[in-house]
């Protein structure tokens, strides 16, 4: 068969989703398109990494050719998908039209500050590669700055860090934070008072990374704590102006730094695609991951609400998006061969954060734990699904540098 004459399945998105998607179709009798803003695929669970001097973006993103330079069914094209037209099958980017016969949108989320534009334009944010560098570089800059200023309220702004939101990138960006401020600008910075520092998270509900168990949540917060982060529960962010936080309760913190971590929906598309959006701004689909009145779209990842059987819908997690991935691929080839369509089930692998040296927690196979093991599971896993054996061996460097010498190596305030 002349190749052009296979179904073509484009997918948008280079995220855990469409790249699982399109490594699950390698050999199978279709072509592919993968388009994405991008030209690498980014391991987003590193991304505060490179925010707190630990990793360059080198070592967390792979080129996308790369990836698939033996994959001989797929065609990567950059571009950002502006619109889909579901009737006539087809997505437009700037200035380029591509038709399908299979759709899969695996667009991945973006930063949801809750109407607060403050914060959007005055806060700082970990969602990409810019997001993350523009932050290191302004903590480093808080460093230099206060080593010559001699007001100590005006010194205290510049060294107090402000972390909003208590989930997983929350508990892990603060707890780095404060290492690194503690092991490291300690002894860069002789001619400061490294006590005026201070890392702050801001949590405004009653317990950080709500999800995990009981016993987790409160190892994590004496973790924290043990760290020197100081944890703050029922703060309601209300106003931040690039010098003052404000809470609900009155409250005023001031500082230069506020990090947010708060809230993720659905990137932006999905408002543009004239189909029914949940929570967050994530598109409904079936339970086979389809888009319902459009059968061979497949909705996946981040951009996708679907509820598990308690009625929950499924978290926005890397984990679901590559078991996504996969099952929409295999539903494609099973509507290629005239099969029924598999309702999409999730097997949650556990639960893993970490907040420093030693010391993570974890749920696996049932089991609560958290220290030293949880740790040493949550670095191997994480070298494991990094792309690219160079990348992996660089990321485990940096780390055992880190870890044996006290020392992290990537303190470079670039330009923008």
């Amino acid at each position: 068969m002349n190749t052009r004459e296979l179904p073509h399945v484009v997918i948008v998105g280079a995220g855990f989703a469409g790249l699982t998607a399109a490594k699950r179709l390698k050999n199978a009798p279709v072509r592919i398109t993968l388009v994405d803003r991008n030209n690498y695929h980014l391991f987003q669970p590193l991304l505060y990494q490179v925010a707190i001097a630990g990793l360059v973006p080198s070592q967390i993103a792979y080129p996308l050719r790369t990836i698939f330079r033996k994959q001989k069914n797929l065609t990567f094209q950059m571009g950002e998908v502006t619109s889909v037209d579901f009737d006539a099958k087809y997505v437009k980017l700037n200035g380029s039209v591509i038709a399908y016969d299979y759709l899969i949108l695996a667009v991945g989320g973006e930063t949801e500050f809750f109407g607060m534009e403050s914060v959007r334009e005055n806060g700082f944010q970990i969602k990409d590669i810019e997001s993350a560098v523009a932050t290191r570089n302004h903590l480093l800059k808080m460093f230099e700055k206060a080593s010559r200023e001699a007001d100590e309220e005006k010194r205290r702004a510049m060294l107090t860090f402000v972390v909003v939101g208590g989930g997983p990138t929350g508990v892990e960006t603060s707890g780095a934070l404060a290492e690194l401020i503690s092991h490291v600008m300690r002894k860069e910075y002789p001619e400061l008072d490294i006590r005026e520092a201070r890392v702050l998270l801001l949590e405004a509900g009653n317990a950080l990374i709500a999800s995990y168990p009981d016993e987790l949540r409160k190892a994590t917060l004496k973790l924290l704590q043990k760290k020197n982060v100081e944890v703050k529960f029922g703060a309601r962010l209300t106003d931040y102006n690039g010098q003052r936080v404000l809470l609900a309760d009155g409250t005023e913190i001031r500082t230069h730094t506020l990090i947010w971590t708060a809230g993720v929906r659905a990137a932006g598309i999905t408002k543009r695609l004239g189909v029914e959006a949940a929570g967050s701004g994530r598109v409904r689909s079936a339970a086979t991951l389809q888009l319902p009145g459009h059968p061979e779209v497949y909705v996946t990842g981040d951009a996708a609400y679907l509820e598990n059987g308690n009625g929950q819908p499924l978290p926005m997690l890397s984990t679901v998006a590559i078991q996504q991935g996969k099952a929409a691929a295999e539903n494609i080839l099973r509507a290629i061969r005239g099969m029924e369509q598999k309702p999409f089930r999730y097997k949650d692998p556990g639960l893993l954060a970490t907040i420093g040296r030693n010391a993570a927690v974890a749920r696996i196979w049932g089991l609560s734990f958290s220290g030293l093991l949880a740790w040493l599971i949550w670095v191997g896993l994480h070298i494991y699904r990094i792309i690219g054996f160079r990348n992996r061996l660089m990321v485990l460097i940096n780390w055992a540098w880190e870890y044996f010498f006290y020392d992290n190596q990537v303190r470079l305030i670039t330009r923008e």
